[in-house]
Parts: structure tokens; sequence; C-alpha cells
């Protein structure tokens, strides 16, 4: 049985691309069914578009609250009958309530090698601590910021002369190599969420 997937973004959703990418193989256990933005600009709802994926859009602003935000984000992951979601750039903090429903069924990629550096501004801190590696996480969604389980980890040397920009670049390609093959290692039941 092949695991249908969304993917939740904000931009041009790169890291989207790989996974939609990787979804082509017919060995791949998952396959890419909605990709839903809360910007209706996003690049990346063109390339899903493009190729043959159902998009939509949940803006904050249409709703009174996150809560109501957060149901109609859902109403669309079960109207199109998703088992795993995976946040791409999604640049929302999901309510609680949201994550809890969607325990052990939804991913997300962060660049640094958690729990080094959650939250933003990643690359930076890295260089400022001097660190002689960097690199990026996927993890299981808790309500606490990036603190989920771990998954899967890649890491990327950090080089003389790097500034934010150069390492950004290193570890985005290390992020389009490590998140599909963790989303097929949790399609395959190889890795799960199980309580500590």
């Amino acid at each position: 049985m092949t695991v249908r997937v969304a993917v939740l973004i904000s931009g041009r959703g790169s890291n989207m691309a790989s996974l939609v990418e990787a979804a082509r193989e017919p060995d791949y256990p998952a396959r890419i069914a909605l990709v839903l933005s809360n910007k209706p600009g996003a690049g990346g709802l063109e390339t899903a578009s493009e190729a043959g994926i159902a998009t939509a859009v949940v803006r904050l602003r249409d709703f009174p609250d996150r809560a109501e935000c957060d149901a109609e984000i859902d109403r669309f992951l079960r109207e199109h009958r998703i088992d795993l979601v995976c946040l791409a750039g999604f640049m929302r903090i999901l309510t609680p309530g949201f994550v809890q429903a969607w325990e052990g069924r939804m991913l997300n990629i962060h660049p640094s090698l958690l729990p080094k550096y959650k939250g933003l501004d990643t690359h930076a801190r890295a260089l400022a601590a001097g660190d002689a590696e960097h690199g990026c996480t996927v993890h299981f969604v808790v309500p606490e910021l990036d603190s989920g389980p771990i998954v899967a980890q890649s890491r990327v040397p950090i080089l003389p002369g790097d500034d934010p920009d150069s390492l950004a670049a290193r570890v985005l390609a290390a992020e389009h190599a490590l998140y599909p093959q963790a989303l097929a290692q949790v399609a395959r039941g190889e890795v799960r969420l199980t309580e500590a």
C-alpha cells in the first residue's frame, strides 16, 4: 500500500520538490497527494500543480483564530485521505491540538543538527559558535518547537570562509537528499513514534 502524503509549504518548496521527485520512482513507498500552503503566492504551489498534484491555500488571516485555521487544514488532509504530513518550510507554528491529532504522522525538516539551534537563523548561529560541522534533521513533530524524536540527520562540514549563505546552500543540498530517505523509512514502517 502506498502511503498518501501532504506537504505543507510557505515558499518555493524546494524540499517539497525533492519529495515529489523521489515519489516518482515506482518502488517509492509514498505518494505526494496534496501540497498545501499558508501563502497564496508560494512558488511551490505552481511546481506541485505542474506535477499534477492537488493544491490548497489556507491563510490564517481568513479565520478568527489559529485553531479554526488548523481545523481547515485538517479538513483538507482528511478530504484527501492523507496518511502522513511533511512540513517543508511551513513558516507557521501549528496549534498543539492539531499537532496531537497528527502525532506520529507528521514530520519536519530543520536546518540544524537538533537538539542544537532550534528555531531560526541556524546557519549564523552555528558559525558564531565556531562549530566544525552543521547539518539538518528530520524529526517527528510534537507541540514543543523543533523538539520531536529524530528520524534522521545529515552532517556537512563548516569550511573556512563560510558565511550563512554558503553554509545554507550546502545544508539545503543535504536536506534534499535526507528528507526523501526519512519519509520512505517512516512510510515503510521502519521508523515510528512510540511512547517513551
